[in-house]
């Protein structure tokens, strides 16, 4: 496959998907994801987390010593004492255990940890000047974690940014034109092209047209529906399923990634997604300097990968 440039859906970006480039030689070596080991200080294991930080909300699903816990994060970029960058942030605590990742986790479990981020969601929305939430993961360092202990994280804030005012706006234009959600249509094109992963009556996962990052993927409930709050438990059980099973085939690449998705609380016709990106390549001058991003694996294989056993 030669070389092709590639527009978002929605966004004025350009990707470039250059499968040749994943051949070039390398004599630096790539930062992949590590397995978490054993540390007595871990600030997230059990007896050191109560003692060091504020706790919003404790899970058990029945076990010991708790099962996912809610804090405050004690670093924050963004606070609600700080009238400069107002905002609030708090760190999901995903398993008491030091070593389990999140796909190793029970679907009961991550099925809860979605839940818990509906409920924190619900919580931080009652903040009138709050209009932008973000949850995110970071998993490995090359991702921007800063601990190995399983954890993801709330950031809300009162500014919404502006890529995400540009895509509200593209969203409106499109549904003003057409009557139509562009998301919905993105998902029905989806389903029937190259790019479609799998899918059950819920939720549906395909490799986007021009992804940002080497395997990048998406999880979308096929209902039109605004933000996490408004997910039922059969979507949110197969939203946790298939995170399993992605994050399962990402860490056979060894590879970091993050997961996200976003609200904001003003603009109630967004479609929620759930963006997963594996970190395979680091970001150079072309992408840096000419904003043109370079992806040497292209969706269509992605997918491949993906449907693989």
């Amino acid at each position: 496959m030669n070389s092709e440039f590639r527009k978002d859906y929605i966004h004025n970006r350009w990707v470039i998907i250059a499968p040749k480039r994943s051949r070039r030689p390398h004599d630096v070596e790539k930062t992949q994801r590590t397995k978490a080991v054993n540390k007595k200080d871990c600030v997230f294991c059990p007896g050191k987390i109560d003692k060091n930080n504020v706790v919003l909300e404790t899970v058990t699903l029945g076990q010991k010593p708790w099962a996912i816990k809610v804090i405050k994060n004690k670093y924050p970029s963004v606070s609600t004492d700080n009238p400069k960058a107002y905002g609030q942030q708090e760190v999901v605590v995903e398993t008491p255990n030091h070593q389990k990742e999140i796909e190793e986790l029970p679907i009961k479990t991550i099925a809860e940890i979605f839940k818990v981020y509906a409920r924190r969601t619900q919580t931080i929305s009652k903040d009138k000047k709050i209009d932008y939430i973000l949850t995110f993961k970071n998993s490995g360092g090359a991702a921007g974690a800063s601990l190995q202990h399983s954890h993801s994280q709330i950031f809300a804030t009162e500014m919404v940014p502006p890529r995400m005012q540009e895509k509200t706006l593209k969203i409106k234009e499109y549904h003003q034109k057409t009557g139509r959600c562009i998301y919905c249509d993105i998902i029905k094109k989806e389903k029937k092209g190259p790019r479609h992963v799998f899918e059950d009556d819920n939720m549906v996962a395909f490799c986007p047209w021009a992804p940002m990052h080497n395997y990048e993927i998406w999880l979308m409930p096929k209902r039109h529906v605004d933000n996490i709050t408004l997910l039922n438990d059969d979507e949110i059980k197969s939203l946790a399923e298939m995170l399993k099973k992605i994050l399962k085939k990402i860490n056979k690449l060894g590879l970091p990634y993050n997961y996200y998705f976003h609200q904001v609380i003003s603009d109630t016709h967004q479609h929620l997604y759930l963006k997963i990106k594996p970190r395979g390549s680091v970001w150079a001058s072309v992408e840096i300097g000419a904003g043109f991003i370079i992806n040497p694996v292209s969706p269509e294989e992605a997918a491949k990968f993906y449907r693989g056993k």
